[in-house]
């Protein structure tokens, strides 16, 4: 199943086009899409019985962020192997999580304004919550993820390391610093959900590629390991870290610029593109 954030409304997406759920529905669930996570059982339980429904074909210009206003944004760093070597670091023994705070999240086209000379990307796949988790063990991991889709966490790096203490969570939160989308594609429709393509191009190069197999933490054992610590609610979002080619462990090092265009993937769930422009 795939849902979407339609104009800021709930849609299923068959290959004929998009169903509105709260017409289709009969009002049963409302069009605010991040709404469903809170009720995700229930609906996907009506949505796998839902009869033929009229489908529209729509724009996907329209389509902003499946899951638009989660309470808590996770992200994990040096989650892939190769990254962290390319950063000089050992492997952590346990997830390096930061925060990326809800109101940078927009959608999976459009412009983003750059904050300075210093902005990189990092593909990531993100996995949202549909069952609250608290305490989860790492075989019903997958238990609790209403799907997944696609990311980017955007790092403005001057200010994620400046200080005597780097600022994370300041650096990776600017407006637009947190693309999502285009959809949300749940676990059933993978044949192997741990084990995805995922790849970035700035202006037709390619500039990361791997596969979510290399993660030192997967999905399930991220929700174990987080929901240890602290419950997971319905609609959170994890940002499950990024593989090696990022610009700043280049040489000579290369960040974004007005102009540039970013398109992000993962297989089985769909594409991304941004385009950037000055600081505004």
């Amino acid at each position: 199943m795939r849902i979407a954030n339609l104009a800021g409304r709930l849609v299923l997406l068959t290959d004929d086009g998009a169903v509105d759920v709260e017409r289709a529905s009969g009002q049963r669930f409302p069009a605010d899409p991040h709404a469903v996570y809170a009720r995700w059982e229930e609906f996907t339980t009506w949505a796998a019985d839902l009869a033929a429904a009229e489908a529209e074909a729509f724009d996907e210009a329209a389509l902003q962020a499946p899951s638009p206003a989660p309470n808590q944004v996770f992200g994990v760093g040096l989650n892939y192997r190769d990254h962290a070597a390319e950063a000089g670091l050992d492997l952590p023994d346990s997830p390096t999580v930061f925060t990326k705070f809800p109101s940078c999240l927009t959608g999976p086209s459009g412009e983003i304004a750059l904050t300075g000379p210093t902005v990189d990307w990092e593909v990531e796949l993100v996995a949202v919550i549909g069952r609250a988790a608290h305490r989860v063990p790492v075989e019903h991991g997958w238990d609790h993820v209403a799907g997944l889709t696609v990311g980017q966490d955007l790092s403005d790096r001057t200010l994620q390391l400046a200080g005597p203490a780097p600022q994370f969570s300041l650096g990776k939160s600017a407006p637009g610093f947190g693309p999502t989308g285009p959809w949300l594609v749940t676990p059933d429709e993978f044949a192997d959900p741990d084990n995805l393509a995922l790849s970035c191009e700035v202006n037709g190069e390619s500039v990361q590629k791997s596969r979510t197999s290399e993660l030192v933490f997967s999905v399930p054992e991220l929700v174990a390991r987080l929901s240890a610590i602290l419950p997971l609610l319905p609609g959170d979002l994890i940002f499950t870290g990024t593989p090696a080619g990022v610009g700043m462990a280049r040489t000579p090092q290369r960040f974004l610029a007005a102009g540039d265009e970013l398109v992000s993937a993962v297989e089985g769930i769909g594409t991304m593109h941004h385009r950037f422009t000055e600081p505004s």
